[in-house]
């Protein structure tokens, strides 16, 4: 845990008691603050009590006496429109902060030359977050993973000298961070996402630049209009990571093919035979992994002993396996089609098990790519607006759950007469029509697949 000390003897307020907003309150009352908490939630409340944390209601409190108020990230600041404590604490006078700014000030208290590798971006947050910090660990280092992956950032070890806090960042977190500064922080991409929370996509993209823009090292994927421009405001230092064929932007690093370059072409890295790199995508990631790795001393077979070893991310282009030919792989975070299609670009003759709950726009963005597309499996509460989508351009079986889509795909991948036929799990969806989260899809998917005959090595 990292203990909030720059809150002793304040009084806090906070609000959203899910999981980062207990760990949230653990770190203050550790720190020595007196925090009064709330949830809008009553089942939140009563687990919140259980734990000893004091709740009352914010909205009978004395606000005059508060030095913060803490909101989950979840919590809407701004867009579609603010939260009820929002007013009340800015009418009188409190900050409105998140966790990741806690943390901000104990580095800044505790250490603040300790490495912190802040990352965000629209997608591969969590594939270069988790690739980054096995790298470092492969080579030795101290390192704490959290923030928007996995871990709450309040529960990691507190920062130190030569420890390195490797975190993901969200909008939402990042717009609850005014002293956000990073010794190395990374934007990998802008695409129009949660816009519901932000008004605008300038609103959206000004609040992910702040990552860069207070930075000690910017590294920022160029090849969308967005991070270009956002790339040449930040300046000198900065590593520009391209993918070529993807833009026109100039880069540091350059990512061709399996290959990862230098501008003048020198060799840093090579992806060739990493599964769990495959595809356009992942070689940007791991040119971000690549850019950090050497701004933190690390040397060049250390760096591809480290790539190389990379296990993948659960749930990310998460390769199950083989039964014969036919390759299985879990994409069950892909729950909107720009994710989807980095999965669609990395295979060929793919049985692609798609559908959910749609997000705007479904799965027409992805039409260039339906040639690599043999048959499609619909599950789930889009399924009728997708075959219309599909219809007389792919091949496609109404499901209706993933059950019977997997058994079906398998099937027919199997009777393929294609050399590697893929069974690949991308809904471009949420899950919540079937399922609690993607996590959960992706963990029903993987037993599905491991319950087949003959199931994948």
């Amino acid at each position: 845990m990292t203990p909030a000390t720059t809150f002793a003897g304040q009084k806090v307020a906070l609000f959203g008691l899910g999981g980062s907003g207990l760990a949230t309150v653990r770190s203050l009352l550790a720190g020595g603050a007196d925090v009064l908490a709330w949830d809008d939630n009553a089942a939140s409340r009563d687990r919140a009590r259980a734990q000893g944390i004091t709740v009352a209601d914010l909205r009978e409190a004395d606000w005059t006496g508060f030095s913060a108020l803490v909101l989950a990230p979840g919590v809407p600041l701004t867009h579609p429109e603010p939260h009820w404590t929002v007013p009340l604490a800015k009418g009188a006078g409190v900050a409105i902060i998140g966790d990741i700014e806690i943390f901000c000030r104990e580095r800044a208290a505790l250490a603040p030359d300790a490495p912190f590798v802040a990352i965000t971006g629209t997608n591969g947050k969590s594939t270069t977050t988790a690739l980054t910090a096995h790298v470092l660990r492969e080579a030795g280092r101290d390192v704490q993973m959290g923030g928007n992956i996995g871990t709450a950032i309040l529960s990691l070890e507190p920062p130190a000298p030569g420890r390195i806090h490797v975190i993901e960042l969200s909008t939402f977190q990042i717009d609850l961070t005014p002293s956000l500064a990073p010794s190395i922080g990374i934007l990998l991409n802008l695409t129009p996402d949660h816009l519901d929370r932000h008004g605008s996509m300038e609103n959206y993209a000004a609040i992910k630049e702040r990552v860069v823009s207070g930075a000690g090292l910017a590294v920022i994927g160029v090849d969308d209009a967005y991070c270009a421009a956002i790339a040449d405001r930040r300046g000198a230092p900065r590593v520009r990571i391209h993918v070529e064929g993807h833009g026109e932007a100039a880069g540091d690093l350059i990512v061709q093919g399996a290959r990862i370059v230098e501008a003048g072409g020198a060799q840093r890295a090579d992806l060739t035979g990493i599964g769990s790199l495959r595809g356009a995508h992942n070689g940007q990631n791991a040119a971000v992994a690549v850019a950090v790795a050497r701004a933190l001393g690390i040397d060049g077979a250390t760096l591809a002993a480290g790539l190389t070893s990379f296990p993948g991310l659960a749930h990310r282009m998460e390769g199950l396996g083989r039964r014969g030919r036919v390759l299985f792989v879990n994409d069950s975070k892909a729950t909107n089609a720009d994710s989807t299609e980095k999965a669609l670009l990395a295979f060929r003759d793919i049985h692609w098990i798609v559908g959910g709950k749609a997000k705007e726009g479904g799965i027409e963005p992805l039409s260039p790519l339906f040639d690599r597309v043999a048959h499609a499996y619909l599950i789930g509460a889009s399924s009728e607006a997708f075959a219309e989508m599909l219809d007389g351009r792919v091949p496609y079986t109404r499901c209706g759950t993933l059950e019977a889509a997997t058994e079906a795909a398998a099937k027919a991948a199997a009777a393929s007469a294609a050399p590697e036929p893929v069974v690949l799990l991308s809904p471009a969806c949420a899950s919540y029509d079937q399922f609690p989260n993607f996590e959960v899809r992706g963990d029903r998917f993987r037993a599905l697949v491991q319950a087949l005959p003959d199931a994948p090595a």
